[in-house]
């Protein structure tokens, strides 16, 4: 009987796991942890790769590597140069050094600049919200590849 009773409560236990493991069946917004994994993902995918497939596959939006839910990649020359958006691939060859968020913040300016002085860094800005449709406030983890920043960004409620 205890013997039954164990392998129950581990059956129950091992759902329970797997039922909480994954968080995008239920929609959840994209965390942190989650975002500094997909940058550290595209680090490597460039270093491996070379810069022209990594943009693409970040460009690529059915590429899963680089897109969960509300969290996807984005990359920056380190003059403000997009060369790849995971939502947005209009935005790839146009130079954003001067684009502002809604508050004035020149976010890839200073994305820029900490990419130059710290190499890895979070910024917060604001931007649209592939999911919601709306402006929300979004905290970005970067890391710097030699003259390239790739960024990935949760939003914040």
């Amino acid at each position: 009987m205890n013997r039954l009773l164990a392998i129950q409560l581990s059956l129950a236990m091992g759902a329970l796991l797997t039922a909480t493991a994954v968080p995008a069946a239920d929609g959840a917004p994209a965390t942190d942890k989650e975002a500094v994994a997909m940058v550290k993902k595209g680090v490597a995918y460039l270093k491996a790769n070379g810069k022209e497939k990594a943009f693409a596959a970040i460009n690529d939006r059915n590429n899963k590597d680089f897109h969960d839910r509300d969290l996807y990649l984005a990359a920056h020359t380190l003059d403000g140069v997009c060369v790849a958006h995971g939502t947005n691939e209009k935005m790839v060859g146009k130079n954003f050094i001067s684009m502002t968020d809604m508050d004035g913040k020149e976010y890839i300016k200073e994305r820029v600049e900490f990419a130059k002085a710290k190499g890895t860094f979070w910024t917060d800005y604001k931007f649209n919200n592939p999911v919601s449709k709306k402006i929300e406030p979004k905290t970005a983890y970067c890391e710097r590849v030699d003259d390239v920043v790739v960024c990935g960004g949760v939003y914040k409620k």
